[in-house]
């Protein structure tokens, strides 16, 4: 397993997210109905809106894992927030990063995973709107612009949040 990787400039990227003030918050309606969305368009078990601090991937909003956060160094949204774009492992079985990680040897046995970074007007990616399945699969180029698309709708809400004050 290959730990995700900590770029230079991650205490600028983690001084982003503390300034939108949305970690350990109680779970807001806006970005719930966006990732039972998502859950419900690709028809994957697991949707998740995953917020990457120092030590865990936090989910501000998920739909089919009952787990309010995992271990950073074995998080998939790790990688995918240094990714340029949308990351899509088709199988993680079968990925040398992924093969042996406890999520996947494991609950919840993540086969497919595709996240789409939250990256901020400052460049900074915080976190992801990730899609999880127990299958492998993949997604076509539609399915990659709608992915976008939600993703950009998860920044919309980010900003109005941190215009709003930080409150729900």
């Amino acid at each position: 397993m290959q730990a995700a990787p900590i770029p230079a400039t991650d205490q600028d990227r983690l001084a982003a997210l503390r300034a939108l003030l949305i970690l350990d918050t109680p779970p807001e309606e806006r970005f719930d109905r966006i990732i039972g969305f998502a859950a419900h368009e690709f028809d994957v078990p697991i949707a998740l809106l995953s917020l990457v601090d120092e030590q865990r991937q936090w989910f501000k909003a998920r739909v089919g894992l009952d787990v309010c956060e995992t271990p950073r160094d074995i998080s998939f949204c790790g990688h995918a927030i240094a990714a340029p774009d949308i990351m899509v492992v088709e199988d993680a079985a079968q990925d040398e990063r992924f093969a042996d990680n406890p999520l996947v040897t494991g609950e919840p046995r993540i086969r497919f995973y595709a996240g789409a970074p939250l990256q901020l007007p400052n460049g900074h990616a915080v976190g992801t709107l990730c899609l999880i399945d127990r299958a492998p699969r993949r997604l076509d180029t539609t399915e990659l612009a709608i992915l976008a698309s939600l993703r950009d709708l998860v920044l919309e809400e980010l900003a109005a949040r941190a215009a709003e004050g930080g409150s729900p």
